[in-house]
């Protein structure tokens, strides 16, 4: 495409980028909303973010069995249903992906018309691109550039340490050059050469300094330096800069910003997140085009009076910072949209808050607010507000007019109560109050209709809310923690339904009215009084998750094995004791938690499952178990087994045919020893064996190469010593073993030779009894006779051959044994005195 085109898209896709960060908002739990930013990077392709479409699909796959709370039990939801809760990590990810949008990988789409596959050269073509992305590179490639036309060069992802060597004059037409995530620790003087550069994105890189010489490009759009250790951005000369639209210096060690800054008059987009800036620096405020602004994780204490000077500003984000106050200037900007002032220590919100006619989305998450102004409710564009950790008792009055309100949550608070004004939020498709103190829920809820999500987890509500039964749109109820001690038959209208959270309340029974959720595909009734299941369950054929941990279950329910479709079952922290044959009949069955039981035996009816994948039979508060029986190698898919607090003795010897087993939890057993098959479990990343009788680890150790996670500790090992392992390094315990083999292969020889030198013929025939070995006498020609000293040490070189499967210590432990039935004490002098000799040059 022409140049002037791709302008156009340009402009476009940044004034459609606001519209969706926006609308970015889809996610994870109420949980999550407090966690810390992770340290993605904010300018990766849109396909890592785009890859969130499909995580969905997998949830079910990746549910944690509930042990003593369902606070970290992970959502189950279906792609197509929208999602409906906010979170500060995720709306800030909007802002990413508003960055995203213009770094390299859209810009690609600019130039789709070259094709992908297509990497030969084509000299009759004005628009070449060079893609070289993560093809091990170590160096600027040289040769293969040699090329006229090019303007799209990708070298990302490889160890590129420096330019040397590249000759930038054959580059100079290139457009646009993207070398993310290499080892750069400078950018080369020549830079200055690229004169038609529009796009450079060197982010995820080692560079400390930005040379003079970038600002010698006067065409620059967008410059990505994001991800480096840059402590000054250069200050002369800035003003050449002015077609600079996007500049990106998050995550660096920036402590303030040139007074010149306001010389690029054109930048739209500025990301400065997790720097250094203890103050928000004036000469941001006199960007007379800027659209969005990220100053997140840094330490401003107080915002400036100039900011009024933003007047195009949409998108701001302010959160992990120190302020206690907003300016009141910054309420004259009228046209912005996002604002995110999460996790400071904000006390008030002054009532001009009226003047953000255009607000979208308000985070105001973590800060030690006591109440919101009531003038709010002229954000009349408001579509997301979230106030959750903060010390609010009530919400404004007025809030039922923000009719265009789709998400509110007000988690971890000192709310009383829902209002019946909640039924004028006609748009509300997600509501949580969880971690307040509300009693009931107003029955006027029914009346909103888009809800889609609720969440009322740690309240003291008393009775399910029958007005939530009304909703046809909503998928996803929680209500763990509360004082619900009935289920109401209006529940079985919500046919809709997919995700029910019951948890920690006073459940006696399971209620044959939840049977009729034919669609549910998630329900959690932990930690309640149930004893037993309806038959009526089996209508619900959609159950891919149950969860019934700590109720009142004496014996396993067999009406459960009606559930075809379930693939996770959790019913740890029961009184269980045998499983029915039945359970056969799981056929999708992935993960079972029968963890804290009365099992008196391993039940040999799991070894049926054939599609298990993960096993928790460890027993921290239940019945030990002693045995692992030999048929659980039959359970050829596991790939997680925690077998851990019982009193096991020994580790099944076929373990080795679970292939698939990546994880192995055994630890406070009474295991003595790993079986030579346990080392050919090639797939193994994690193993726990701390807290058992082991005294000695296999040489063979080192086959695991998977291995990344070990823990030996509290074992009696004395070899290798626990000093070893302690570090939890399999290499090093492996060079360990090695030259620990080495050192006993070298003692065993010494002591043949002692033997062999200082032992009687008769002494030698005793020794030959007890070892079962066969005397060489009659093998030697009687024309050559061969010396006692030579004969022993022969036949104790062919001994040890036939005792391969033994190691040298072992051996040297049988024939040390030997020789103290026979009573040949010189010679275990001799022994005692090079034991002796080794500990001391071990030492």
């Amino acid at each position: 495409r022409s140049q002037s085109m791709e302008e156009s898209e340009f402009i476009t896709e940044t004034s459609n980028s606001l519209n969706e960060a926006s609308h970015y908002l889809e996610g994870n739990s109420s949980n999550e909303i407090y966690e810390t930013l992770t340290e993605k990077d904010s300018l990766k392709s849109v396909s890592s973010t785009g890859s969130k479409s499909n995580e969905n699909e997998d949830q079910v796959q990746n549910v944690q069995f509930s042990e003593t709370s369902t606070r970290d039990t992970s959502p189950l939801s279906e792609p197509e249903t929208p999602q409906s809760s906010l979170s500060v990590t995720e709306t800030t990810t909007g802002f990413q992906a508003l960055v995203s949008i213009l770094s390299h990988e859209n810009v690609r789409k600019v130039n789709a018309q070259v094709s992908e596959e297509n990497q030969e050269v084509d000299l009759g073509s004005h628009n070449f691109t060079v893609n070289l992305e993560a093809n091990g590179l170590q160096e600027f490639p040289k040769d293969s550039l040699k090329v006229k036309y090019i303007k799209y060069l990708y070298l990302d992802n490889n160890k590129i340490k420096t330019f040397q060597g590249a000759d930038l004059d054959d580059l100079l037409g290139l457009e646009i050059i993207s070398l993310q995530d290499n080892e750069l620790s400078s950018l080369p003087q020549e830079i200055l050469l690229l004169h038609n550069l529009r796009i450079l994105n060197v982010s995820h890189n080692q560079i400390s300094h930005i040379p003079k010489e970038i600002l010698h490009l006067g065409n620059i759009r967008q410059l990505f330096l994001n991800d480096n250790y840059i402590e000054n951005f250069p200050s002369p000369g800035i003003e050449s800069l002015r077609n600079l639209e996007v500049l990106s210096l998050s995550k660096n060690k920036l402590r303030h910003i040139p007074d010149t800054l306001p010389y690029l008059q054109n930048l739209r987009i500025l990301d400065l997140e997790y720097n250094k800036l203890t103050i928000f620096p004036s000469a941001l405020c006199f960007l007379p085009k800027l659209i969005s602004l990220n100053l997140t994780g840094n330490m401003i204490g107080s915002l400036p009076k100039e900011i009024r000077e933003l007047k195009s500003l949409e998108n701001l984000l302010l959160d992990h910072n120190k302020l206690t106050f907003l300016a009141v200037e910054i309420f004259q900007l009228s046209k912005i949209k996002q604002l995110q002032v999460a996790d400071n220590k904000l006390e008030v919100i002054s009532h001009k808050i009226e003047n953000f006619k255009e607000l979208r989305i308000l985070i105001l998450d973590k800060n030690v607010l006591k109440n919101i102004p009531e003038r709010i409710s002229y954000c009349v564009m408001l579509e997301c507000l979230s106030l959750s950790d903060n010390k609010l008792t009530e919400l404004p009055k007025n809030i039922y007019k923000l009719k265009h309100l789709r998400k509110l949550h007000v988690n971890r608070n000192y709310i009383v109560r829902i209002t019946e004004d909640i039924a004028h939020l006609n748009n509300i498709c997600s509501l949580e109050f969880s971690g307040n103190i509300i009693k009931n829920v107003p029955i006027e809820i029914k009346n909103c209709r888009k809800l889609t999500k609720v969440e009322l987890n740690y309240n003291k509500i008393l009775q399910f809310p029958v007005g939530l039964c009304a909703l046809d749109s909503l998928y996803y109820l929680s209500f763990n923690a509360n004082s619900i001690s009935e289920i109401p038959v209006d529940i079985s209208f919500s046919k809709q339904l997919l995700h029910l959270e019951l948890n920690e309340n006073k459940l006696l029974i399971f209620s044959d009215h939840l049977c009729s959720l034919t669609n549910l595909k998630f329900l959690n009734l932990g930690k309640n009084q149930i004893r037993k299941i309806p038959p009526s369950i089996s209508n619900m054929v959609s159950l891919h998750v149950l969860i019934l941990c700590s109720n009142k279950f004496e014996t396993f329910p067999r009406e459960l094995c009606t559930l075809e479709k379930l693939q996770v079952l959790d019913l740890s922290e029961n009184q269980l004791w045998t499983i029915p044959s039945e359970i056969c009949n799981l056929k999708g069955i992935q993960k079972l938690n029968f963890s804290s039981n009365q099992f008196i035996h391993f039940p040999i009816e799991l070894c049926q499952l054939q599609s298990l994948e993960e096993l928790d039979i460890s027993q921290a508060n239940g019945t030990k178990l002693t045995k692992l029986p030999e048929e659980l190698a039959k359970i050829t898919q596991l790939k997680k087994l925690d077998i851990s607090n019982n009193a096991i003795k020994e580790i099944p010897r076929n373990i080795g045919e679970l292939r698939s087993l990546v994880s192995f939890y055994a630890h406070n057993n009474q295991i003595s020893d790993l079986p030579p098959s346990f080392l050919t479990l090639k797939e193994l990343h994690q193993l726990n064996l701390s807290g058992n009788n082991l005294t000695v680890l296999p040489s063979a150790i080192y086959n695991l190469t998977s291995l990344k996670e070990i823990n030996f500790d509290d074992n009696p090992l004395l070899r290798p010593p626990i000093e070893i392992c302690e570090g939890k390094q399999l290499y090093t315990i492996a060079c360990y073993l090695q030259r620990a083999d080495e050192r006993d292969e070298k003692i065993l020889q010494k002591i043949f030779k002692i033997v062999a030198n200082n032992i009687t013929e008769t002494n030698f025939e005793f020794l030959c009894q007890k070892l079962n070995l066969r005397n060489s006498e009659t093998d030697v020609p009687t024309k050559s006779p061969v010396s006692l000293n030579e004969r022993a040490y022969q036949t104790f070189v062919e001994w040890k051959t036939e005792n391969l499967s033994l190691t040298a210590a072992a051996l040297r432990n049988q024939l040390v044994r030997a020789l103290t039935m026979i009573g040949a004490y010189e010679i275990m002098d001799k022994i005692t005195a090079l034991n002796l000799y080794t500990c001391t040059i071990k030492f």
